[in-house]
């Protein structure tokens, strides 16, 4: 088996990201750059980038150690990275609970030898790329309550030139979920 290209992320509910492709598409014009498949909207925890068969097997060996609550996320903040070209939707105050998990799981992929980015954790779904130029954002984000119940192991495949999301494993996180507070 070769190295493969993986993440931990989130999966977001079908309903939810059906909302998120009507809204990108009313809040967005189709030049503001190319949009994610909605069967691709997700929200990633960790990049492990191109992982050997043997990271990816004590990667899932951690994971299955974890214990962490479910917790609830709240998408009420939408932003533009142009450096990177990215649009994206994300939470104006991330749950206690998303930044441990996000953490823990940086931490075991570091501990594997996967490059984790300096840069600080920003939970978001990615709207579009190639987002290259200025554009106008909108007011405000729709809110949208979303409950992160379990996290998965993703790879990254190209089917016809673009990238495919396909889901390795995943882990249940435990059923006392912890409500947003106001």
């Amino acid at each position: 088996m070769t190295a493969r290209r993986l993440f931990f992320a989130l999966a977001l509910p079908e309903p939810l990201r059906q909302n998120i492709i009507a809204w990108r598409a009313d809040a967005f014009p189709i030049s503001a750059g190319r949009p994610v498949v909605c069967a691709n909207l997700h929200l990633t925890l960790a990049f492990l980038g191109d992982t050997s068969p043997g990271q990816e097997k004590a990667l899932r060996q951690a994971a299955t150690r974890l214990t962490q609550p479910c917790f609830s996320l709240q998408f009420d903040d939408c932003g533009h990275w142009p450096r990177s070209g990215v649009i994206w939707l994300g939470m104006r105050r991330a749950p206690r609970e998303l930044l441990q998990l996000a953490g823990w799981l940086r931490a075991q992929a570091a501990r594997q030898g996967c490059y984790q980015s300096p840069l600080p954790f920003h939970p978001h779904v990615t709207l579009l790329r190639q987002a290259n130029e200025a554009v106008a954002l909108p007011p405000a984000a729709p809110g949208w309550l979303a409950q992160a119940v379990s996290f998965g192991l993703y790879a990254s495949e190209f089917d016809k030139g673009r990238p495919r999301y396909k889901l390795l494993d995943s882990w249940p996180l435990q059923r006392t979920c912890r409500q947003p507070a106001d």
